[in-house]
């Protein structure tokens, strides 16, 4: 019964949000808080949520200073060298604005941190995108899959979990699987060129003289832009609502299928009513005399992370607190600074306690371990000497449902014990349980995928109901090249 009413709890979450029934927090509170009912445990429905909130908590702090941190830094102008080189090389071109994407997201993801990757990445091409009127959910979608393919990386953690878990060394592990990795990179690359030329076709090649050029080139996302409400601008792609484009003509505009948008006026129109501000090289944030410090600040604080110095909400928050002070000694500009990305912060935030709900019903009652017992149980006696390739199949929808604790430390240790039993070791068995992560990254239950969606201004239904078949594409690509070349 718990197997069924989890399923059960799953599928509506997905289907309300998806449908647009429900905003994602209230879904995620309400629902399990009556399948908790359902189940005959709403008494203890307090004791679920609390024991969830209490695990999340570092979380939902490391967040809202990372969040303050880098948008200070993207205030101050620290990436605008790195924005100015991606866009010269997108140009107004939109497949290789959404190539662009892909790349810059795999770069970033080096930090192994998924929230960094995903504030730079939509900081950097949010503008682009709107400006020249392309679906938000394609920028969230590759942004999410770079990120998914790149968080195998030893110090991104699903390796090191599964290395602990399984008691093998986290390079035996990554090292091999380098390979089948590097051939699910190329597969979003290579997505994300048929993405952007199915762009490029709706939209068409836009011309831009000199001048519009250089000021587009130089345009940060505004400070505290996001809504987190999933809308965008008048002139935002399909009606604002950043869903997946069809193919036929954007809401707002008068170009037909295929038809190539007006050149200048699309490429560098603003939408007044979202919050969207250009910020041209002059903007008063600006800080050009402290650029080397607040290099050196992030590079100190992104080594200090993967290191593990400090726990990475102490690092953001004494990381938020040190850049405030420096950057903006007046007591007044650091309290302008702070409600600039006060909305994005309450944002993120909410949504992770909300996901606290979700998460500390399915632990709490059980049904998570229901839920993986009945697939394990399930396996074919026939497949077991084929236990690494189903493990790396069922990583895909487990670590999507699942935390990647809940996974990893969870259930595959009896992947692993199945495995032993028909010879399959527990390298091979470790190897195929990060092969799931590219769709992991999207899951309702990564809070980083909140800061994806709320500073893109994309509904979080749309982004699913886009990526999640390119994911797990992905991620069977990924399966399919470990396969052929031996790895498991």
């Amino acid at each position: 019964m718990l197997t069924i009413l989890g399923f059960a709890m799953i599928a509506t979450f997905l289907v309300l949000i998806m449908l647009k029934k429900m905003s994602p927090i209230a879904a995620l509170v309400l629902v399990p808080a009556l399948f908790c009912v359902c189940v005959g445990k709403g008494a203890k429905l307090g004791d679920y949520v609390i024991d969830g909130v209490t695990s999340l908590a570092p979380t939902a702090a490391m967040l809202m200073f990372a969040i303050v941190y880098f948008g200070v830094m993207i205030d101050v102008g620290l990436f605008d060298p790195v924005v100015r080189g991606i866009l010269r090389f997108c140009k107004a071109d939109p497949l290789r604005i959404v190539v662009g994407t892909a790349v810059l997201a795999a770069i970033v993801s080096l930090d192994g941190d998924g929230s960094t990757t995903f504030m730079i990445t939509v900081s950097a091409m949010y503008p682009l995108y709107k400006r020249l009127k392309m679906s938000l959910v394609v920028m969230t979608g590759v942004a999410a899959m770079a990120n998914g393919v790149m968080n195998t990386l030893p110090w991104g953690g699903p390796t090191a979990r599964a290395a602990t878990a399984l008691k093998v060394d986290a390079s035996d592990i990554f090292v091999p699987m380098i390979p089948a990795l590097a051939v699910g990179l190329a597969f979003v690359l290579a997505l994300a060129f048929v993405l952007g030329r199915r762009e490029r076709r709706r939209l068409g090649v836009l011309t831009l003289d000199e001048v519009l050029v250089e000021e587009t080139e130089t345009v940060l996302a505004g400070a505290g832009a996001g809504t987190g409400n999933g809308t965008t601008g008048a002139g935002g792609p399909a009606s604002g609502n950043g869903a997946e484009s069809t193919g036929g003509p954007v809401a707002g505009t008068d170009v037909s299928p295929g038809e190539p948008a007006a050149p200048v006026a699309a490429a560098v129109a603003v939408a007044e009513d979202d919050g969207l501000q250009g910020l041209d090289p002059d903007r008063a944030t600006l800080r050009p005399r402290l650029y080397w410090f607040n290099a050196l600040l992030t590079v100190v604080l992104l080594t200090a992370m993967i290191m593990e110095w400090l726990p990475i909400p102490v690092l953001f928050l004494l990381g938020a607190a040190l850049a405030l002070t420096v950057n903006f000694p007046h007591m007044p500009d650091q309290k302008a600074r702070i409600a600039a990305h006060a909305e994005n912060v309450l944002n993120v935030s909410g949504m992770v306690f909300a996901a606290a709900v979700f998460t500390g019903v399915l632990q709490g009652t059980g049904m998570v371990d229901h839920m993986a017992g009945w697939l394990v149980d399930n396996i074919p006696a026939g497949m077991g000497p084929h236990m690494a390739a189903v493990t790396g199949v069922l990583s895909i929808p487990l670590t999507y449902f699942m935390s990647n604790d809940g996974f990893y430390f969870g259930v595959l240790p009896v992947l692993a014990e199945a495995g032993h039993a028909h010879g399959v070791s527990s390298l091979e068995i470790a190897r195929a349980s990060i092969i799931g992560q590219p769709l992991h990254m999207s899951s309702p239950l990564v809070p980083a995928v909140y800061v994806l969606v709320g500073m893109a201004k994309v509904e979080f239904g749309d982004h699913t109901r886009f990526v999640v078949k390119w994911a797990a594409l992905t991620s069977l690509v990924v399966l399919g090249a470990a396969v052929v070349l031996g790895i498991i």
